[in-house]
């Protein structure tokens, strides 16, 4: 599987931790096997649902965001209704987890 920099699309080895080209992190793009299925509460557009499935699944954020929105034109509502499901049934992160506001202190 190839790896590529979401920055300025170099193609990276499969264990690159930074892109060679302009130095961007990349050791997030791997997906994390057995993540659980919650709304984070950084990077959240409106309630977090997308970047919820998008993590949990490995996927790229912005690919889900851009089908979400695409279906709700072209599903007569049906991906509407399942994002407020997601949105009611998904559980929200709790607070004191890695990145999250505000910091533990």
């Amino acid at each position: 599987m190839a790896i590529y920099c979401h920055r300025c699309g170099t193609g990276l080895p499969s264990g690159a931790r930074f892109c060679s080209n302009c130095g961007t992190v990349v050791a997030a793009t791997v997906p994390m096997a057995g993540r659980p299925l919650v709304r984070p509460r950084v990077g959240r557009q409106i309630a977090g649902v997308c970047i919820g499935l998008a993590q949990a699944n490995g996927w790229d954020v912005a690919v889900v965001r851009i089908l979400t929105v695409v279906g709700f034109f072209f599903s007569c509502g049906l991906v509407a209704i399942a994002y407020l499901a997601g949105w009611i049934g998904i559980p929200e992160e709790p607070f004191g987890t890695p990145g999250t506001y505000p910091p533990n202190i």
